[in-house]
């Protein structure tokens, strides 16, 4: 048996345990997956997680609000990773704990799906946490000429801009960004707002149409307020399955060594 895990806040609707059992099943392997709530356990972060290294789990997936704080838990190879500055997959080996950024590498593979060696162009990312952060370096290493990074948190905002320094050619900060977001190519979602218990966009919809693209980070529901008015006004939308199906793919591999096809998990998971 695999033991994975998954810790985070609002993960009840959490598609992330039946994307990797179905894995483990095309891959010919027992893989148990458990969702870890810290505050329903009664427990931090941290103490969650040393829980599950002790147990002998192989891994876990990190989510909302805890991909930042477990940086601190974690050993990362990568400095690319380092610099971004949050983990999504963690995987436990000989006692040791190394950190990882599928959510980077997922959104990558999502737009190159969707888009080819197309490049961003002018972006305008509303929310700097940790899915912020991966999106962020993920449009710099596709080639955006400009990045627009809108959080109410503006501390946040310019610790992320700073993080990406020389990384991207131009980097803005904004608590608001209306002019920045009628002249954008493309515009993303990286806040929670949308997901399942926290309805509405963090985006006025009355401004989208003049953009090119979109890319909604929200996966459950597979549809949101904002990716649904995008789609409508005619930008082209990476909808969050599509992160979720990458960095899912990418994490199962960390964990156990083994590919698996794309198309047959995406049969299995419509079944």
């Amino acid at each position: 048996m695999i033991g994975l895990g998954l810790i985070g806040d609002n993960i009840k609707p959490s598609r992330a345990p039946r994307l990797h059992r179905e894995a483990g099943r095309l891959a010919g392997l027992d893989v148990s997956y458990e969702l870890l709530i810290p505050g329903e356990l009664g427990k931090d972060f941290d103490r969650v997680f040393e829980d599950c290294r002790a147990s002998g789990m192989r891994g876990l997936n990190i989510t909302y609000p805890y991909k930042q704080i477990a940086v601190a838990r974690a050993e990362i190879d990568d400095p690319l990773v380092r610099r971004l500055g949050a983990i999504n997959t963690v995987v436990f080996e000989g006692g040791r704990a190394r950190g990882y950024n599928t959510d980077h590498s997922g959104f990558i593979a999502a737009w190159r799906a969707a888009f080819g060696s197309a490049t961003p162009g002018r972006a305008v990312i509303v929310g700097a946490g940790g899915a912020g952060r991966a999106v962020a370096f993920g449009l710099a290493a596709l080639g955006a000429g400009e990045l627009t990074i809108v959080d109410t948190d503006i501390a946040r905002a310019e610790a992320l801009a700073q993080a990406l320094g020389g990384l991207a050619a131009t980097v803005k900060v904004r608590d608001a960004a209306d002019a920045e977001i009628r002249a954008a190519e493309g515009i993303v979602n990286c806040t929670p707002v949308g997901m399942v218990g926290y309805p509405g966009s963090p985006i006025d919809v009355s401004l989208l149409g003049p953009q090119r693209w979109a890319f909604e980070a929200v996966y459950t529901p597979r549809q949101t307020e904002f990716s649904l008015a995008a789609a409508a006004a005619g930008l082209d939308v990476i909808g969050g399955y599509e992160l979720f199906i990458h960095q899912g793919l990418d994490a199962f591999r960390l964990f156990t060594g083994r590919v698996v096809d794309e198309q047959a998990l995406r049969a299995a998971l419509a079944e």
